[in-house]
């Protein structure tokens, strides 16, 4: 059974994935890789985790992707200005030729590998790229401004496919090129390995882009970035740089992902209040901790249908069975029963909409983190509400994706997501082999 990804095209109407000029860290001006690289910018736990990296290395690709300055209004323009700064002064430099990337994860018994390139942007009526999750408007308009302003694609979108498995076409390539040194090897505060090879022997490249025209594939991290885009080529009309994006792709028949949830963290409203509201509507019963053991609550609960962990005052409340009358009046009928009946789409329906009258798109009153003790000690430390979720089965996510069904904003979260500062791509300089 198909476990991983959706199916692929039987012609040649895939993916076109192409060679570009990587832009890379020049390792003899900085302290070390792993002190410059950082998670993708959505995962970075602000404020905590975006000082950390800032101070971890005067040249952090932070800087690049998460530019924090006095002034809100000036922190793109001193992103494309460092930018430019560390391109002339050699702080990162682009590969004299245009490559393929092979890029290895490895931590614990987890082994991720997959090619980076500069994808051809499609259209959603092509089904090539299969997005899963609503976006955010206002997250697409700050990305979509930082990338004007670089004219860089600063971090790989992570986005899975499935062969048959056999280790053929690209992937018999990636598992000869591993077996080369690496152009660059490092080992992150997490304590997962990083290697980067380059891909330049054109029969090579050609072979894998060949076998990937006969793939469609799945977003599994960067819906935001891939909406962004989308809206950046549709304002430089074709043929032009603009019409590629950087992408990893991971065949997920040789290297299945891991799905986790992303958790929400209500800024203003306390657990008392988050419970007292819940009266009648939904059973809500205290747990014992730690945190591990109150997940397990969750998990056990989560298997026989919606259920939710809300945390903050120092202990844990699970929070399941609602009013079958009270999700008729709030979730739309108008979707397939296995969107009806996500978490994510009950959170948002019937909690924050109805119940807790949450804007899910306000930064001001919720925060979406894909760390569930990060998102506890945040609401205990500011008085608000952690409301941790269960992670939806992969599965369904697929499916859903199959039918053209976008699930929730911010409903999964896959990895491992891959480093941010190995390879970047610059607009300026157009992917090799490209077709008008």
């Amino acid at each position: 059974m198909n476990t991983a990804g959706p199916p692929g095209p039987t012609g040649g109407d895939g993916l076109d994935l192409v060679p570009f000029r990587g832009v890379r860290y020049v390792p003899e001006r900085v302290g070390s890789l792993a002190a410059v690289t950082s998670p993708p910018y959505d995962v970075v736990v602000r404020p905590d985790g975006l000082y950390h990296l800032e101070s971890a290395d005067p040249h952090n690709i932070v800087r690049l992707i998460l530019p924090h300055t006095v002034a809100p209004g000036t922190r793109n323009a001193l992103a494309a200005e460092t930018l430019r700064s560390w391109l002339s002064e050699g702080i990162l430099e682009a590969d004299e030729t245009p490559a393929l990337y092979v890029y290895e994860q490895r931590g614990g018994e987890i082994l991720q590998r997959g090619v980076i390139g500069a994808l051809r942007l499609c259209e959603p009526s092509e089904s090539v790229v299969l997005p899963h999750e609503d976006v955010m408007p206002r997250v697409v308009a700050e990305r979509a401004a930082l990338m004007r302003a670089t004219a860089a694609n600063l971090e790989p979108l992570l986005l899975s496919y499935r062969s048959e498995g056999n280790a053929t076409g690209t992937t018999a390539i990636i598992e000869r090129t591993v077996k080369r040194p690496p152009l660059l090897a490092t080992t992150t505060e997490d304590g997962f390995s990083h290697r980067l090879w380059s891909v330049t022997d054109p029969a090579e490249q050609t072979a894998i882009t060949a076998d990937l025209t006969h793939h469609q594939a799945l977003i599994a991290d960067g819906h935001h970035r891939w909406a962004t885009y989308l809206q950046l080529r549709s304002e430089h009309p074709s043929p032009t740089p603009w019409d590629y994006g950087l992408v990893l792709l991971v065949d997920t028949a040789r290297y299945p992902l891991r799905v986790r949830a992303i958790h929400r963290l209500l800024h203003r409203l306390p657990v008392p209040d988050a419970l007292a509201a819940l009266t009648d509507h939904f059973r809500v019963q205290e747990v014992p901790g730690p945190l591990p053991r109150a997940l397990e609550s969750l998990a056990d609960a989560a298997a026989h249908g919606n259920a939710f962990l809300l945390a903050g005052d120092g202990t844990f409340h699970l929070v399941d069975h609602p009013d079958p009358a009270l999700l008729a009046r709030t979730i739309p009928a108008d979707r397939p029963e296995a969107w009806r009946t996500l978490d994510a789409t009950v959170l948002h329906a019937t909690l924050l909409a109805h119940i807790w009258h949450v804007p899910e798109d306000s930064p001001e009153q919720i925060a979406y983190i894909h760390d569930a003790a990060a998102t506890v000690e945040k609401a205990e430390r500011d008085g608000g509400t952690a409301v941790l979720m269960h992670p939806v089965r992969e599965e369904v996510v697929r499916n859903l994706a199959r039918q053209g069904v976008t699930m929730p904003r911010k409903s999964t979260s896959f990895g491992p997501k891959p480093a941010t500062g190995l390879v970047l791509r610059t607009i300026d300089d157009p992917p090799a082999g490209t077709r008008a």
